[in-house]
C-alpha cells in the first residue's frame, strides 16, 4: 500500500533530498486516494542505477522488516542526528560510516 504524506514543508523535503542524497531522484507522479477521485501530484525518489541487479524481483516488506529495519532506523538516527550539525555530511556517507562502525564491532 502506498501512503501519501501531506502538507511537507519545503525545509522538509529538502531533509528528504539530503536524505536520499545522490542515490535517488525525487520525481513528480498522480496519485489517486483510494477514498476519492480526485487526483493529487506527489513526489516519489525513484533509484538512480537503473542497471542494478538488486533492483528488479520481488520484494516483500515483512522480510526487509525482519533483517534490515534495526539497521535502517539506526542509521537513520544517525542522519538526523549528523544533519542537526552546522557541517552535515550528506547521507551516503553517513551510511559508510555506520556500516564500517558496525564492521569493526564484529571482529
Amino acid at each position: 500500500m502506498l501512503q501519501v504524506l501531506l502538507g511537507i514543508t519545503d525545509p522538509e523535503l529538502d531533509v528528504l533530498d539530503t536524505f536520499e542524497d545522490v542515490e535517488y531522484m525525487r520525481r513528480p507522479i498522480n496519485v489517486s486516494l483510494a477514498d476519492g477521485p480526485e487526483k493529487l501530484q506527489a513526489y516519489t525518489y525513484v533509484w538512480k542505477n537503473k542497471s542494478d541487479p538488486d533492483l528488479y524481483g520481488d520484494w516483500d516488506f515483512e522480510d526487509w522488516k525482519k533483517l534490515h529495519l534495526k539497521d535502517f532506523l539506526e542509521m537513520t538516527e544517525g542522519f538526523m542526528e549528523e544533519h542537526e550539525q552546522p557541517e552535515s555530511k550528506p547521507r551516503v556517507a553517513i551510511n559508510e560510516s555506520f556500516f564500517q562502525q558496525g564492521d569493526s564491532q564484529v571482529s
